[in-house]
C-alpha cells in the first residue's frame, strides 16, 4: 500500500536507473556488432591479399616475354605489411608477414635482370625481419610458428648459408610442437636434401642433329593357333612400296559331261531265265 508512494519518492533514482541499464545495453550490443562485422571484413580483406600471390604469379609469367613485371609483388608486399600493422588479431598479422616475406622472395626469383650481391642481401634480410615478427607473433599457433621458422631457413639458402638452413631445419623437424604440420614436414626433406644443392650442375652438350631417316611404324598380329599367345610385333615400312594387286586366278575348264548309254531294252520273244 506504500508502493505508490514509494515510486513518487524514488522516481528520479529509478528513471536514472532505467536510462543507464538502457544505454549500457546499447552499448554493449553496438562493440559486440561491430566487433563482429569488422572481424569478417578482416579476414576477407586478408584473404584478397593472401589469394593475389599465384595469381600475380601466373601473370607475371606469363608477360615475361613482352617486359619485367615483378614490380608487382612489391605493391603486394606493402599492401600485406600495411594489413599486419593495422589488425589486432596477431594470428592474422603473423599469416600477412609471412605472405609478404613469401612475397619479396618470391620478386627475386621472378626479376629478368641481373641482381647484385647487396641487393639480394638487402632484400632477403626484409623478408627474414618479415619472418621474424611473425614467428613472435605466432607464439602457441604450431602451424603459423613453423612456417615462420622454415621461411628463415630458405633465406639462409638464398643467401648462400647452407649450413645455418640446415641447423634451422634441424631444429623444426626435433621440435615436437611442430608435429603434424606441413612445414615440420618440409624441414625434414630439404634436411635430407641440403648436400645435395652443393653439387655443380653440369650440362652436356646437345648432340649434332642427324639426318632423318624413314620411320616404321609396328604392326601388332596375333598367332591364329592360340588366341592367348603373345602378340608378335612386326616393323614394316611406314610408306611401303605398293605390292601388285592381286590377280584372280583363272578356274581350269572342267571337262564336257558325257551322257551314260541307255541300257539295252529286250527283245520281245527272247527267253527269259527260268
Amino acid at each position: 500500500m506504500h508502493f505508490p508512494d514509494w515510486l513518487r519518492e524514488n522516481r528520479n533514482s529509478l528513471l536514472g536507473t532505467l536510462a543507464i541499464i538502457v544505454i549500457a545495453g546499447a552499448v554493449y550490443f553496438w562493440i559486440y556488432y561491430q566487433k563482429n562485422i569488422a572481424s569478417a571484413r578482416t579476414q576477407t580483406q586478408l584473404t584478397n591479399l593472401v589469394t593475389q600471390l599465384p595469381r600475380q604469379k601466373a601473370e607475371i609469367a606469363r608477360a615475361m616475354g613482352k617486359g619485367d613485371q615483378s614490380y608487382l609483388l612489391i605493391d603486394l608486399a606493402r599492401d600485406l605489411k600495411d594489413f599486419a600493422g593495422s589488425t589486432g588479431n596477431p594470428q592474422m598479422s603473423a599469416l600477412a608477414l609471412i605472405k609478404r616475406a613469401e612475397t619479396i622472395r618470391t620478386e627475386l626469383h621472378y626479376r629478368s635482370g641481373e641482381i647484385s650481391r647487396d641487393e639480394l642481401t638487402k632484400q632477403i634480410g626484409e623478408a627474414q625481419a618479415s619472418y621474424e615478427q611473425a614467428l613472435k607473433k605466432a607464439e602457441g599457433v604450431p602451424a603459423l610458428a613453423a612456417t615462420a621458422q622454415f621461411g628463415l631457413g630458405l633465406c639462409e639458402e638464398e643467401l648462400g648459408n647452407l649450413d645455418k638452413a640446415k641447423g634451422i631445419y634441424r631444429a623444426i623437424s626435433e621440435n615436437a610442437a611442430y608435429d603434424g604440420t606441413s612445414a615440420k614436414a618440409a624441414a625434414a626433406f630439404r634436411l635430407r636434401t641440403a648436400d645435395d644443392y652443393k653439387t655443380a650442375v653440369v650440362f652436356r652438350p646437345a648432340p649434332a642433329p642427324q639426318p632423318p631417316t624413314q620411320a616404321s611404324a609396328p604392326t601388332v598380329t596375333i598367332r591364329s593357333g592360340d588366341a592367348n599367345a603373345a602378340p608378335v610385333v612386326i616393323p614394316i615400312p611406314v610408306n611401303p612400296t605398293p605390292a601388285p594387286a592381286p590377280t584372280a586366278p583363272v578356274p581350269a575348264p572342267s571337262p564336257a559331261p558325257t551322257t551314260p548309254a541307255p541300257a539295252p531294252v529286250p527283245e520281245a520273244n527272247a527267253a527269259t531265265g527260268g
